[in-house]
């Protein structure tokens, strides 16, 4: 056949693009495999798909595959495919991808990275592309089905600034493009580390794989598949056991432990994705730590892509381990499209749902398993939410809490529990926030709760009275601090006769101010309180102060803040106060009244600024007494 060698130049920019898409477009050099192999796939899904309406296109070669051979002589790595395979015009087109995209406002828009030019960095000649991050010179054979032997076309370059395409004999139907390596990169012939990255990037691509081997002792040639050729998560949930799942979690995460629960979806529609997500049975020692890595796998058509992806997942639900694999996104994609892609969006939103959903299921049919799922992720979870405004409702019902009525701390409670097993007339959903379940279960605070039965959430998580900020309602019903003045607790104190008379009586209030005098600038007011039964005072916040707990986060975070001014309650019928109401000593009565807000102090902070000073006055009334 006669010779047709054809000369192609680049547009002026080439080479500038070449730089950005080698440098920008592509974190590692390995990338280059997981590109080729993706394209020879696609080739032979291709002729799969031909192959329905034509069986013909075969050529009598059914089986096909995807070879990869290294010649240290050469100094090059070839990668054939026996797919559809292109013709001359399809060889421009595709290849010369570059040249037609090498515009100055292509180069604009690249380096922006925006929104709508992903699908350009995802088309098929920005992937082949990446083989000169490694080659000096790249040659492609190539042949379509069903043409002559001698009809084969020939692509080469050295992406400089031209290529050239001729004629060529190719027996084979398909593709093959070798590689010819910078003497950098050499130790990509080595067949260890090709079988690696195939490993990494495409283990799980269903077309076979091989490297050729080279056997010193019989001096003969062999082919060696090296991917599984088996991607789990692509096969129906009937075809795979929960032996089978759990096996591929252990591998995917190497953890030794079994996982609470695995989510499979297929999804299909305006979104086509597959995602396989697991929840371990135990926290990572660093899940505090909200820069850490992420589980998440992302696979493009089986084609593994990148792994610690945090964009598919809230950060709530950093503890989820798994693989997202979908249709939608180019080959291409970097984290920092990643970041504002609105498919990604999409997809988390989706993830999101599914995972939430099953956590519900979970809740319902095996709360023994849902526990071991809050005990260890629970706190994490409770970043919800602050961050999911759109999921608050499903996430709320999904959290669990200590209680007055529980007991012990380790039996929890959800707020539909709660709710269910309010008084008649209960207003609010009432909690208390401190350092630990006893210290808040004998916190005074709750005597009137105890007493008239009323359920009170016991919350010791460090996170705990940051989310009560963000989650202030549910069910319709309000959530309030029981260490807050507020009216709703004040309507449940039993304002009897004698209590009246205690409050309109002059000795009283005479007292209330004379305590006011004593304690000055200490404190923000002093009032009577009928909420307590066994304690004589305590301290309250105000309803615009910030709470204790909040406090107390902010200083452990290096963080300045003003000191709360509290109220101090008094409870008029307590035995001491009947003793201190009737001291005529100013000194004494002083002192008693000092020790008295030095102890309201310790049981709301659990500790006091000067523990000594308290310790002198408590010895000084002992000597009194």
């Amino acid at each position: 056949m006669k010779n047709k060698k054809k000369n192609y130049k680049f547009l002026s920019e080439s080479k500038q693009l070449l730089d950005i898409m080698i440098n920008s477009l592509y974190s590692n050099k390995d990338i280059f495999f997981r590109e080729l192999i993706s394209n020879s796939a696609d080739a032979i899904e291709k002729l799969h798909f031909l192959s329905i309406s034509n069986a013909k296109i075969y050529e009598n070669d059914s089986k096909t595959k995807i070879q990869i051979t290294t010649s240290k002589i050469n100094k090059s790595i070839t990668i054939s495919d026996n797919g559809i395979g292109m013709t001359e015009k399809e060889v421009i087109e595709n290849l010369g991808t570059i040249a037609k995209s090498g515009t100055k406002s292509f180069l604009k828009s690249i380096k922006k990275i925006s929104e709508e030019n992903n699908k350009l960095i995802g088309k098929f000649g920005v992937g082949f592309y990446s083989s000169f991050i490694v080659a000096k010179k790249v040659l492609v054979r190539t042949r379509t089905a069903n043409v002559p032997f001698n009809e084969g076309i020939m692509w080469e370059s050295e992406g400089k600034g031209e290529f050239t395409v001729n004629n060529c004999t190719k027996k084979n139907r398909g593709t093959s493009i070798t590689l010819y390596l910078k003497e950098k990169e050499l130790d990509f012939l080595e067949n260890q580390k090709i079988k690696k990255i195939v490993n990494k990037y495409t283990d799980h691509i269903s077309i076979p794989i091989e490297i050729q081997n080279y056997d010193k002792k019989s001096k003969t040639y062999s082919w060696k598949k090296i991917n599984t050729a088996k991607s789990l998560w692509t096969l129906k949930k009937s075809e795979i056991s929960d032996k089978d799942y759990k096996k591929f979690y252990k591998k995917l995460t190497n953890d030794i432990h079994e996982p609470i629960l695995w989510i499979h979806n297929h999804v299909e529609g305006k979104l086509e994705y597959i995602n396989l997500l697991y929840i371990p049975s135990k926290a990572p020692w660093d899940i505090w730590n909200k820069e850490n890595k992420s589980g998440l796998k992302l696979y493009i058509k089986k084609v593994f892509i990148m792994e610690e992806i945090k964009q598919f997942l809230p950060n709530y639900l950093r503890f989820v381990k798994g693989i997202i694999d979908t249709h939608d996104l180019p080959l291409n994609i970097s984290r920092e499209i990643l970041q504002e892609n609105k498919i990604i969006k999409k997809l988390k939103k989706s993830i999101t749902k599914r995972i939430l959903k099953n956590l519900q299921n979970l809740e319902k049919k095996n709360p023994k398993k849902y526990l071991e799922f809050w005990n260890e992720f629970g706190s994490v979870f409770k970043e919800g939410p602050a961050e999911d405004i759109e999921n608050k409702e499903i996430i709320s019902s999904l959290l669990r809490f200590s209680s007055i009525s529980t007991k012990k701390n380790n039996n929890k409670i959800s707020l539909i529990n709660y709710i269910d097993n309010m008084l008649e007339k209960q207003e609010k959903i009432f909690y208390i926030t401190s350092d630990s379940y006893d210290s808040a279960y004998d916190n005074p605070h709750l005597e009137l709760f105890k007493k008239k039965g009323i359920d009170v959430l016991i919350l010791t998580d460090r996170i705990d009275e940051w989310m009560m900020n963000y989650l202030t309602e549910f069910k319709n019903k309000k959530f309030q601090s029981v260490s807050i003045n507020d009216s709703s607790i004040n309507r449940l104190t039993e304002e009897n006769e004698k209590n009246k008379k205690n409050i309109n009586n002059n000795d009283c209030l005479q007292f209330i101010k004379k305590i006011k005098k004593i304690l000055g600038e200490k404190v923000k007011d002093v009032r009577l309180t009928y909420r307590l039964t066994e304690t004589p005072a305590i301290v309250l916040t105000d309803s615009n102060e910030m709470s204790t707990q909040m406090e107390k986060l902010f200083l452990a975070a290096g963080q300045n803040v003003n000191p709360i001014k509290y109220i101090l309650a008094i409870n008029p019928n307590h035995k001491l106060i009947e003793k201190i109401k009737s001291i005529k000593d100013e000194k004494l009565f002083k002192n008693w009244i000092d020790l008295l807000l030095e102890q309201t102090l310790l049981a709301e902070r659990g500790s006091l600024e000067n523990p000594s000073n308290f310790i002198k006055l408590m010895n000084n009334l002992y000597l009194t007494n």
